[in-house]
């Protein structure tokens, strides 16, 4: 049984704007729901106003709104959790074994996937921060912040009241990691070692903090996971025409815009549901980002990496088979032949066939053949790109990775996107699919062991894998976890020009725009 300790006068910890207290769980501190700013609609937000006395921190804060009902992916892929919204949803959690500011733990700062629509801290079972401040004596923070409309909107054409609005959840953001600078030794945290990470929607985000000047200084690593994707469409988005669209069906016009301010939430979005698909038709994108600006220098990408973000030690990397593992697969995979898979396979790459399979088997050994028709097309390209071209330009380390497992759903499937989730936080024992003795337990060893060096030193070295060394233009090594875990050097690159010849071109931006309809 684990010991609960709490009083009246303990754990507490002094912030700048007040007392908060949490509770002790067998050593480790938890504080929950800890607002870290207040925000009105589409405007940047502030500081909490300080407070007297001693305020709770035992219950997990609002989520942001979505435009659209959550969707669970189902208990055994990827457990979620649901959570009351609210607009007022700016809160974080902390997760800590030490309330000592001499303590100067690392600090992890984990951003929620979801892309900038949709998510929230505490969505994914595996968010909880426990087991990875316990196993890896780090102080990890998690945080919700404003999405969809509400983050991202650009109204900047209607007024300098709303000069930033389409970056307003990415200057929540940056009022959350100014919080942890001011306020995180008091939790045992080295506010000069803090990692951001984040997977997904999230590990977009962790790219975009290395365009922001703002948020210089307030992160010290970062690690992206699954989050360089190809959007594209950037040249189509018309934020005044959707503004303009929605005002028109409210009975409204252009000098009402402030009251999009105020109206109840349920009618706001009403208004962009009634708006969006003749919206869409005449070819404006409606997916969700931030806007590049004076305060948001741009995709790096595009525009190429800031000077802050060329010193800051990176790690970057994907899942084998990301949304392509969601897919139905091959029915009866199980009981075929090789000559059986090879006609499958034929179906879709014709007389390239051959090739095909023994590039996929050079790139991953031991996996089967009919696997190479859920190799990600999405993420991993535009990954590399951003690996190679940081990693040209960078005068900090930049580290590669791959996690390929294979997990027991339907007699076997590929890494999906979130598959890598439970291994960083060390919470494998609370996702059923991770149910493989002897081999979670070590991928799970050497995923979170890789995160936790890095986030301490900028190295993701640890005795529990080979040598992990940096990706560079003449050494591209990416490290592949999987049953046996291994550094490989530019492993993939003729298989995916192989397939870049044989398969149409992919545009990420319109399956995003397919999913709306």
């Amino acid at each position: 049984m684990k010991k609960f300790i709490q009083r009246e006068d303990y754990p507490i910890v002094k912030t700048k704007a007040g007392k908060l207290r949490g509770f002790e769980l067998d050593g480790m501190f938890h504080f929950y729901g800890i607002q870290y700013a207040t925000a009105k609609r589409f405007l940047p937000p502030k500081p909490v106003a300080k407070w007297e006395g001693v305020k709770e921190a035992t219950s997990y804060g609002y989520i942001a709104p979505l435009l659209d009902p959550a969707s669970p992916m189902g208990d055994v892929a990827i457990p979620h959790r649901f959570w009351p919204e609210s607009e007022d949803c700016l809160y974080l959690n902390v997760w800590t074994k030490s309330l000592e500011k001499t303590a100067k733990k690392p600090v992890m700062v984990w951003l929620h996937g979801g892309g900038f629509s949709a998510g929230s801290s505490l969505e994914m079972v595996a968010y909880d921060g426990a087991n990875l401040c316990d196993f890896g004596d780090v102080v990890v923070v998690t945080l919700n912040h404003r999405l969809n409309m509400l983050g991202y909107l650009d109204l900047s054409s209607f007024g300098a009241k709303y000069k930033n609005s389409g970056n307003a959840g990415m200057e929540d953001i940056v009022v959350a990691l100014k919080w942890v600078r001011d306020n995180i030794a008091g939790f045992g945290g080295d506010p000069d070692n803090v990692t951001i990470f984040g997977q997904s929607g999230g590990g977009m985000k962790v790219t975009c903090l290395g365009q922001i000047p703002e948020a210089y200084g307030l992160f010290h690593r970062m690690i992206v996971m699954s989050g360089v994707g190809d959007f594209g469409g950037r040249d189509k988005r018309d934020d005044r025409k959707i503004a303009l669209a929605m005002l028109e069906h409210l009975g409204l016009k252009e000098k009402d815009i402030g009251k999009l301010e105020t109206m109840p939430l349920h009618d706001l979005f009403e208004a962009f549901h009634a708006v969006q698909k003749q919206l869409r038709k005449a070819g404006v994108t409606l997916t969700w980002e931030p806007i590049k600006n004076d305060w948001y220098l741009g995709d790096p990408l595009e525009v190429g990496f800031s000077d802050y973000a060329k010193t800051i030690p990176t790690m970057v990397g994907t899942v084998v088979a990301e949304f392509a593992a969601f897919g139905p697969g091959v029915p009866g995979r199980a009981g075929m032949t090789s000559e059986q898979k090879h006609g499958v396979l034929e179906q879709r790459y014709g007389g390239h066939t051959d090739k095909v399979v023994e590039l996929f088997k050079k790139a991953y050994p031991g996996h089967d053949d009919l696997e190479v028709l859920m190799l990600d097309n999405i993420f991993r390209k535009p990954t590399l790109r951003y690996i190679e071209e940081k990693s040209a330009t960078a005068t900090a380390p930049v580290y590669s990775y791959m996690f390929a497992l294979d997990f027991p759903i339907d007699g076997g499937k590929p890494a999906w996107h979130c598959a890598d989730i439970p291994y960083v936080f060390h919470n494998t024992e609370l996702v059923p699919n991770c149910g493989m003795p002897g081999i979670s337990e070590r991928v799970e060893e050497q995923v979170s062991s890789a995160y936790v060096n890095f986030a301490r030193s900028g190295n993701p070295n640890t005795p529990a894998l080979p040598e992990w060394s940096a990706f560079t233009p003449k050494n591209k090594a990416t490290m592949v976890f999987d049953k046996r875990s291994e550094l490989r050097v530019d492993y993939e690159r003729e298989l995916f020009d192989l397939l870049d010849k044989i398969l149409p071109p992919f545009s990420l931006a319109d399956m995003f725009n397919r999913a709306d309809d």
